[in-house]
């Protein structure tokens, strides 16, 4: 994966502890046996996820191993309650889930900017002896000890989130489409691979509309069990809402390749075969005019497919309208 792009990183987070309440006396001029006066402790930090819509990644925590909130203070003379610990804010992309390291469990995900969500709950602080006091107890010698701090190993995991998800072998053509239809300035080679990290392009449609797509690392047969690039890419297709299958027209059978494209998916999470899917045959300008007649006799049954051409600019307003169509139906 290219260095700059980190989508997984694991964070020791600790909250912080609640302060003690206060064991005290008022104490008077006049009056030097005056009743309690302690004040409560202050609750300790959170530890706070915050959605940041300006960043894509998660390299900015990769090296911040430990997370720490401030502890709350001690509560004071004259029911003064301490100050509160000072929270913590993680700022994280839009797409990310956090998870509880040890069980899997899902904390929760952050998809809006601006989102908020405590994930680790500083401690309550404790009650001042003020609290305790009653009319058989006038002088009570105690208070509560502020709650303690919880702490976890957490992952976050970042899913990018696009509108449509390109799906397909390496070399299929993904990366030249994702430049020929929308800003975006991917690397593009003509080897498997090329795309490492997934990149984003927002594609421009009529009456000032867009949509966004998500180039994907290629996949391979046996990703669902980690090979090639495997997992690191797969997830991130969970979060696209329709499935643009790139083939090239160059392949072999772009049936059986579509049938092992499924499968994979199938193997890696089932409800992936819920989204809509679209077909995009690639590199057709390599056909003659009498083998595009003949495509539709080649691509799988129940699928909208679109023969284009990144080249020749052929076919991709047509792919556009599928998409746009498929997006808002």
């Amino acid at each position: 994966m290219s260095a700059n792009f980190i989508d997984y990183v694991k964070i020791h987070c600790r909250s912080g502890k609640g302060g003690a309440g206060s064991v005290h006396f008022r104490r008077e001029k006049f009056e030097d046996k005056g009743g309690p006066d302690g004040g409560d402790g202050g609750r300790g930090g959170h530890v706070i996820v915050k959605g940041n819509g300006q960043l894509w990644t998660l390299l900015h925590l990769k090296y911040q191993k430990h997370v720490m909130a401030k502890h709350g203070a001690s509560g004071g003379k004259s029911r003064s309650t301490g100050a509160q610990g000072a929270d913590v804010i993680i700022e994280v992309p839009l797409g990310t889930v956090i998870r509880n390291e040890e069980n899997g469990e899902k904390l929760g995900e952050i998809t809006e900017d601006g989102e908020t969500m405590i994930l680790l709950a500083g401690g309550r602080g404790g009650l001042g002896n003020v609290h305790f006091k009653s009319s058989t107890k006038q002088t009570p010698y105690y208070a509560q000890p502020g709650e303690p701090y919880s702490e976890d190993w957490l992952v976050f995991e970042l899913k990018v989130l696009a509108d449509v998800g390109l799906v397909g072998f390496p070399n299929a053509g993904k990366s030249t489409l994702l430049s020929v239809i929308s800003a975006a300035k991917p690397e593009i080679g003509d080897y498997a691979f090329t795309t490492l990290t997934p990149n984003l392009g927002v594609v421009n449609y009529h009456d000032y509309k867009s949509f966004i797509v998500a180039d994907i690392p290629g996949i391979i047969e046996g990703a669902s069990e980690g090979k090639g690039l495997g997992l690191r890419f797969l997830r991130h297709i969970e979060r696209n809402s329709i499935l643009l299958f790139v083939i090239s027209a160059e392949t072999e059978s772009i049936k059986k390749e579509y049938k092992t494209l499924i499968k994979e998916l199938e193997l890696y999470n089932p409800e992936l075969l819920d989204k809509k899917r679209i077909l995009a045959i690639s590199k057709c300008d390599v056909l003659s005019e009498f083998e595009m007649n003949k495509l539709k006799s080649k691509t799988p049954k129940g699928i909208d497919f679109v023969g284009i051409s990144s080249l020749t600019l052929s076919g991709i307003n047509e792919l556009k309208d599928l998409i746009w169509k498929n997006l808002h139906n």
